[in-house]
């Protein structure tokens, strides 16, 4: 499963100002956003975080409140058809129609594109063990979604945007898929991945961005995220232990402390995690656990902004 090489050189995404509002509801709050041509950029979130607007919005399919969006080089403007010419889109969603074969259905998401498309798609959907001559009302949910994933990966344009690409896979599909789109991005390809999965989003996101209620808490680079985490220090306190003990603990370790109920977080500035446990008065309740540089991506949003990813 070998990734075109995109023959546009714009592929970047530029964003200004983005919102969208249904009512009184706002889905996704103004939002400014660069995207590197030849990159993955993780998009994580809790559900309703305003993951799937957002994508959406990036294409035409939802109307934007105000801002303005270019992709590879080409403004958004009506409904968008000039910008779904450079870009592949995969819905969270999954629709088919079930008498067509999985051929069949390819041929027709990839209607209007070149014919090397489904040859590249076809390629891919045997190379995942795919029946193509089955019918699409055979397959289970996890087939489904890799044959909305082959016609979105087929088309040789410069953005990609995939929504839960992986959902309801296997372990086993999930690494190909995650393979398929670092193999994508470095044929030069700009790709939005939004997923429930840190592990994923760790192993082939350079960049992710994290939003929460529609907001934008944060927009970082994985490298420096891991950098991070190794000098996170947490303290995890028994339900004996009063809050405002935990309080003091925390007020004890200096500004860069948080005391979230019973937890504790510390950016430390060093790699020497002991030195911050001596500022501790030997008056205070010691903690019942103690975390240093272990993280995973999940817990490091949870700590670092305080709202889970899931």
């Amino acid at each position: 499963m070998t990734a075109p090489t995109t023959t546009t050189t714009a592929a970047a995404v530029s964003i200004r100002g983005l919102s969208k509002r249904f009512g009184d509801s706002e889905a996704l709050a103004p939002l400014d956003l660069e995207l590197e041509a030849g990159r993955v950029c993780g998009l994580v979130g809790p559900n309703g975080s305003g993951k799937s607007t957002f994508l959406r919005l990036l294409v035409g399919l939802v109307p934007p409140t105000t801002g303005a969006v270019t992709v590879a080089g080409v403004p958004l403007v009506g409904e968008g058809l000039e910008v779904r010419r450079r870009v592949a889109f995969s819905p969270g969603e999954i629709a088919g129609y079930g008498e067509l074969s999985a051929k069949q259905q390819l041929a027709f998401l990839l209607r209007g594109r070149p014919r090397a498309a489904l040859a590249r798609a076809t390629e891919m959907a045997r190379g995942l063990g795919l029946p193509l001559d089955g019918r699409m009302r055979t397959f289970s949910h996890g087939m489904k979604r890799q044959i909305m994933f082959c016609a979105v990966m087929a088309p040789d344009v410069p953005v990609r945007l995939l929504d839960e690409p992986t959902a309801g896979l296997d372990p086993t599909k999930r690494g190909e898929v995650v393979d398929a789109i670092r193999l994508d991005a470095e044929a030069g390809h700009t790709i939005v991945l939004s997923s429930h999965h840190f592990g994923e989003v760790a192993r082939c996101c350079e960049r992710v961005v994290f939003l929460a209620k529609g907001e934008l808490v944060a927009d970082e680079r994985t490298a420096e995220l891991a950098a991070r985490a190794k000098r996170l220090l947490t303290l995890d306190f028994d339900g004996g232990v009063p809050l405002e003990a935990v309080a003091r603990v925390a007020a004890a370790l200096g500004p860069d402390a948080t005391a979230r109920e019973r937890h504790v977080v510390v950016h430390l500035d060093s790699d020497d995690p002991l030195s911050a446990l001596r500022a501790i008065p030997g008056d205070l309740p010691a903690p019942a656990r103690i975390g240093f540089g272990t993280h995973s991506l999940e817990d490091l949003y949870r700590d670092l902004y305080g709202v889970d990813g899931l």
